[in-house]
């Protein structure tokens, strides 16, 4: 009866392997080629496993990036909060927020705008959209608390503010407009636009 433990544990740390040599492969290929020019039996050949074993992991590319993505802006957002606490005014309390999130986007262009097509189009019900979906809504309530220290500014009306913010810099990072455009220049198109929201 000892036996059926072991094997779990061995079964589960196969997968675990598996995941993380099929996030390391993902993230590699689509950091060095971008995500358009990587193919997935390409990921698969790198981690080693086949092209079945794969999508159980991840059904599509557009999955696979999630998985690889999801964590750097989940990382970027703590970043970003814990910028803000230090921050006194609301505009650049926000900025701070927002700021390591447009430097994750842009890191790989290509990729940071298929990953906001991913998460805004991608099936909410599956796991890696449905976490790239908790990191916005994570984002937009760190933007709310920011607007809520200004004493005019109401629960409800922080909370449509923050979304507002969010989409702005959704747009500003995804539109092919703006491609060509440094970080620090989107950084500061998000602010002109958000400056013009805030209470004055």
């Amino acid at each position: 009866m000892s036996v059926a433990p072991q094997s779990v544990g061995r079964r589960e740390r196969n997968k675990k392997e598996k995941f993380d040599r099929i996030v390391a492969a993902a993230s590699e290929l689509f950091a060095e080629h971008g995500v358009d020019e990587v193919t997935t039996q390409q990921i698969a050949d790198k981690a080693d496993i086949g092209t079945g074993t794969l999508f159980l992991y991840a059904k599509t590319k557009g999955e696979l990036l999630l998985l690889v993505q999801n964590a750097k802006y989940a990382e970027a957002l703590e970043r970003g909060r814990a910028d803000a606490e230090a921050v006194p005014g609301a505009l650049d309390a926000v900025m701070a927020i927002v700021r390591p999130i447009v430097e994750c986007n842009r890191t790989q262009i290509d990729n940071g705008r298929t990953y906001l097509r991913e998460m805004v189009f991608g099936d909410p019900e599956e796991p890696r959209h449905s976490t790239a979906l908790a990191i916005l809504a994570q984002t937009e309530e760190a933007i709310a608390a920011v607007l809520r220290r200004d004493e005019r500014v109401t629960e409800g009306d922080a909370a449509t503010l923050a979304h507002i913010v969010s989409a702005v810099g959704f747009l500003t990072m995804a539109a092919s407009v703006n491609i060509a455009l440094s970080i620090e220049e989107i950084v500061q198109d998000i602010r002109r636009q958000i400056d013009v929201l805030l209470p004055r």
